[in-house]
C-alpha cells in the first residue's frame, strides 16, 4: 500500500488510513482534533498520538462542555499527569479554547457549520507530487487562525491551523501517488 511518506509508524500509518484527511463532522470529533494539534506545537504528531488516549480520559472524552468549566484543582491534576503533555500554557489553552468553542457553538448553531464554511462546505483537493511542495500554512489557515485568535481561542496560529485543516479534511493534501488521495 502506497501512503504518504511522512506515516511511518504503525500508529502514524494507522491516523492516516483511517481518519487523515477525510472531512470531518460532528463537533465532539472536531474538538478532540482541535485540542489534539494545539498540543501538537512544536512536538512531533507522533508524539501526540502515543499520547491521545491519555488525554481522551483525562479530559473526560474531549467533552468540550466539561471541559469549559474546569477549575484551579483539575488544571493542576492535569499537569501532574504523566501521561499527557504538560506544558502549563497548553493546558490552560484546553480550557480557554473549550470555552471559545461554545461560543462559536451559540453564534454559528454548531463550530461544524463556522469550520466547514471556510471551505464552503467542499474540501480543497491538492495535488502534490512530494511533501516538499505542502506548504505548512497558507492563505486559508492565516484566516481561520486570524478568526479563532480574535473569538478567543489560543495555540491556533497559521501553522496548527493548515495541520488542523489537512488532518480534519478540509484540505486533501494526500500525495498524488498515495493511496488515499
Amino acid at each position: 500500500m502506497k501512503r504518504c511518506d511522512w506515516a511511518k509508524s504503525e500508529l502514524d500509518k494507522k491516523y492516516h488510513d483511517t481518519e487523515w484527511g477525510k472531512p470531518l463532522h460532528g463537533d465532539q470529533a472536531i474538538f478532540e482534533l482541535l485540542i489534539l494539534e494545539t498540543m501538537q506545537a512544536g512536538l512531533s504528531w507522533s508524539t501526540v498520538l502515543t499520547k491521545r488516549e491519555n488525554f481522551r480520559q483525562a479530559l473526560d472524552g474531549f467533552d468540550y462542555q466539561k471541559i469549559a468549566l474546569y477549575n484551579e484543582e483539575k488544571k493542576s491534576e492535569l499537569l501532574t499527569n504523566a501521561g499527557l503533555i504538560r506544558n502549563k500554557l497548553k493546558i490552560h489553552s484546553i480550557i480557554k479554547n473549550a470555552q471559545a468553542f461554545l461560543r462559536v457553538q451559540e453564534e454559528f448553531t454548531s463550530f461544524d457549520d463556522y469550520l466547514w464554511s471556510f471551505v464552503d462546505g467542499k474540501p480543497i483537493v491538492n495535488q502534490f507530487e512530494k511533501r516538499e511542495e505542502v506548504p505548512t500554512e497558507t492563505e486559508l489557515s492565516q484566516k481561520l487562525a486570524k478568526d479563532l485568535k480574535k473569538r478567543g481561542f489560543s495555540f491556533v496560529g497559521p501553522v496548527t491551523c493548515y495541520a488542523f485543516i489537512q488532518a480534519s479534511g478540509l484540505v486533501n493534501d494526500h500525495l498524488l501517488d498515495c493511496d488515499f488521495y
